[in-house]
């Protein structure tokens, strides 16, 4: 699997994400995608208990542990590279966790207007 170009939402070098957890399509602590991501895991979130719970309602439980896949569970504060559509419905349903947008991959603008995601920015430093 080709990565797509590692470039965020602002146009520049993709920065890393999470290395604990480890995060993204590849693991690779960047929220790197290409074709076969169809979930288009780009969008990196700053997780809160509010969204986690929003998340195992809406049938993704990011929670409970599963060794068998070396997936820890997520608590509040971890960052993790969630599906933009993801990201999208919580934005809608009024839920949505903070983005770092020095870490979420242009190709979530497919899916995620900029505007809704700087309305989330995690560091309003960011440009």
């Amino acid at each position: 699997m080709e990565k797509d170009e590692s470039i965020n939402v602002l146009g520049e070098a993709l920065e890393v994400c999470s290395r604990h957890p480890l995060t993204g399509f590849f693991r690779d602590a960047h929220c790197n995608t290409c074709e076969a991501d169809e979930g288009s895991h780009t969008v990196c979130a700053v997780m809160t208990d509010e969204f986690l719970a929003f998340s195992k309602y809406v049938g993704n439980d990011l929670t409970t542990p599963r060794p068998e896949f070396g997936f820890n569970g997520l608590k509040s504060g971890d960052q993790w590279c969630l599906c933009a559509a993801r990201f999208l419905q919580a934005a809608d349903e009024g839920c949505a966790p903070l983005v770092r947008l020095s870490s979420t991959h242009k190709r979530a603008l497919d899916i995620v207007p900029l505007d809704v995601l700087k309305k989330y920015q995690a560091h309003k430093g960011e440009k």
